[in-house]
Parts: structure tokens; C-alpha cells; sequence
């Protein structure tokens, strides 16, 4: 499971960087609900961090808002999990 949220969240991180690249080159984006889906499968780091480093969909609510919740509630649904 390690190495599944390792992988998603590098594919996350890499999925913002590239939507901010195509955005200021005014090409075609990814779809918000894409990435907004690649953060519920288990990216919601990669979300964050590439949110935050690209400055990308910092200034949308959903995003702003919607990330960091989805990060608390999958990092409690591991320690529910991990027994904690």
C-alpha cells in the first residue's frame, strides 16, 4: 500500500505541474474533476504539494478548501485502518 500512495501522489504532483505548465501556455488543461479525482484516490499530498509549489488552483475554493480536508480525512482513515 506504500508503494500505491507513493506512486499516486507522484502521479498528482506531476498532474498539477503539468495543468499550471499548459495553463500559462494557454493549451489544452486537465479537467478540474481529474485532478481533484487523482487526489481522492489517494494523492491528496501530491494535490497539496503541488498546489502549493506550482501555485496552481490556490485561488478555488474546492481546491483551497476541498484538498487539505481530504488529506486530514484519508490520514484518519489510515490510523483507523493502521490501528493506531
Amino acid at each position: 500500500m506504500i508503494y500505491y500512495l507513493f506512486v499516486i501522489n507522484v502521479i498528482t504532483f506531476a498532474a498539477f505541474g503539468l495543468d499550471k505548465r499548459k495553463a500559462k501556455k494557454r493549451r489544452f488543461r486537465i479537467r478540474e474533476s481529474t485532478l481533484f479525482g487523482l487526489a481522492l484516490i489517494g494523492g491528496s499530498l501530491g494535490a497539496m504539494a503541488g498546489m502549493f509549489l506550482f501555485h496552481h488552483k490556490t485561488r478555488k475554493p474546492a481546491f483551497r478548501i476541498g484538498i487539505p480536508v481530504l488529506f486530514l480525512l484519508q490520514g484518519v482513515i489510515w490510523i483507523l485502518i493502521a490501528g493506531i
